[in-house]
């Protein structure tokens, strides 16, 4: 009587099992074949600069085969949430905002922070006193001022503070800002000096916490709030420029000693505080030493890089990413800076300076990065102003003699992100049967799936896009970056 009852049981269990997943394909198939997929294409030697460029439908799909290219999106796997995308307001480009008409700040603005009119976006990184991207090096305090009485931010009105306000405004309040320093004031430092490395000397560690609630204070007293802060630009860097250094070890006692409590005790225990906030190479070593101290890891919301390491040659080390990402799963790792070096005016248009972009966000994505921040948002037609002539490009730059605005191709390939995916979207999988083609994808919290697809070989390609058991097939041109709206 008993094998009866569960024999009944099991079959009560699987008609109603068969009949959800009946009703699942039902829906799937009603809110998927036949629906539209939107097409947006920036290719090399066109004029295509995030255009619509097909409208496409799903049809239902039979097995792939080996000899076709294809990507696989799969919904049901779901991995980390999306921040947002941004760039860095940095005194360079603020000064350089300033000398553009009014109607072309407008321009500007609406081209980076307008969902509508530019590409989106929602991330901001700006700069506790001077980075070699200021005319000059300064500080908010007098010299030797432990106590930081004279703490003054008027230098930052005259030209960051008004740009940051309306990139604020553009983005209806909902830009996420955060400051890194370059270096601590000059005696602060074992060298005596903002620049060319040196280390923070233990007498001064109690008033350099001080100094980064006495900033977040400040900018937030002039209507800027502020998400977060990193606690040293490239730690292990000596530059000519503003630089400082600590070692792993140093950064995390100084967290959990002295920045984290301070941050608490003043009542700003809501930022985040982001550690490292160098390159990819030395990420995994800096994460497990901080993190693997429960006091110091208490503080720190997660962690930041660049993309530099590739300066002494060599492929970016996504991997190091990805260790950290599957080493610690309760943090976060957020890129906080790249740019393309070198600068050269006669090079604004070299597309392989945006395609730098484009396999850099796809990896970092993938390797489990919740949101980018490039550098500066605008430079000059000198890839300036920097006070030690370190010139960079900018996806952006005006230039200042024929007073034009010059948009790269990193511009729009950072745009095939930003303006398609939301914060909040969850990446999803996504996954590429050749290595001619690079991939990503993300569910909005609209229903809406952006996937971006990115082809740097001299050839167009005709791919295929797989949805479960649907699918449409797509053309990408040579050199070229799609993103797919469905």
């Amino acid at each position: 009587m008993k094998n009866n009852n569960l024999h009944l049981y099991f079959l009560l269990f699987s008609l109603v099992a068969f009949g959800q997943l009946q009703k699942r394909n039902e829906f799937f198939n009603l809110s998927t074949v036949g629906k539209k997929i939107m097409v947006y294409t920036s290719a090399d030697s066109t004029k295509l600069r995030i255009t619509p460029t097909k409208n496409l439908y799903f049809l239902t799909a039979m097995q792939p085969l080996e000899t076709e290219i294809s990507i696989f999106v799969n919904p049901e796997k779901s991995f980390q949430t999306f921040m947002g995308i941004g760039g860095a307001i940095t005194d360079a480009s603020a000064e350089v905002f300033s000398k553009m008409s009014a109607n072309q700040q407008k321009e500007f603005i609406n081209a980076y922070y307008s969902q509508e009119k530019g590409i989106g976006y929602s991330l901001l990184r700006t700069t506790i006193h001077s980075s070699d991207f200021s005319t000059n090096s300064y500080t908010y305090v007098k010299d030797n001022d432990k106590d930081l009485n004279t703490f003054d931010i008027s230098h930052d009105k005259q030209f960051r503070i008004p740009i940051i306000k309306q990139a604020i405004k553009a983005t209806a309040g909902k830009l996420t800002i955060y400051a890194s320093p370059w270096s601590p004031p000059a005696f602060m430092k074992s060298n005596g000096s903002m620049l060319k490395g040196g280390f923070l000397l233990p007498e001064y560690y109690a008033s350099w916490a001080f100094y980064f609630t006495k900033f977040v204070k400040a900018y937030e007293k002039e209507g800027i709030p502020i998400w977060g802060i990193t606690i040293q630009n490239e730690p292990m860097a000596t530059q000519s420029w503003e630089s400082c250094i600590y070692t792993a070890e140093a950064e995390r006692d100084f967290l959990k000693n002295f920045l984290g409590p301070t941050m608490e005790n003043e009542g700003l225990g809501d930022k985040k505080i982001v550690v490292w906030d160098h390159n990819r190479d030395l990420i995994s070593q800096r994460a497990n030493v901080i993190f693997s101290d429960p006091e110091a890891s208490k503080y720190a919301w997660g962690i930041g890089f660049h993309w530099y390491e590739t300066w002494t040659g060599g492929e970016p080390m996504f991997d190091n990413v990805q260790n950290v990402f599957e080493s610690y799963p309760t943090k976060n790792i957020l890129f906080t800076e790249g740019c393309v070096e070198k600068f050269d005016s006669k090079k604004y248009q070299l597309w392989k300076n945006g395609e730098r972009y484009g396999n850099s966000m796809i990896n970092d994505f993938n390797s489990g990065t919740i949101g980018w921040t490039d550098w500066n948002v605008l430079l000059d037609q000198n890839g300036g102003p920097n006070h030690v002539s370190n010139f960079c490009f900018a996806p952006i730059h005006f230039d200042t003699s024929t007073k034009q605005l010059i948009y790269t191709p990193s511009y729009y390939y950072i745009g095939h992100f930003s303006k398609f995916i939301h914060s909040g979207a969850i990446r999803i999988g996504s996954s590429v049967s050749r290595s001619c083609l690079q991939s990503t994808s993300f569910l909005n919290k609209d229903g809406k799936i952006a996937t971006i697809v990115m082809n740097q070989t001299n050839k167009k390609i005709t791919y295929n896009l797989y949805l479960e058991n649907h699918k449409t097939t797509i053309e990408i041109p040579a050199h070229a970056i799609q993103t797919l709206v469905y």
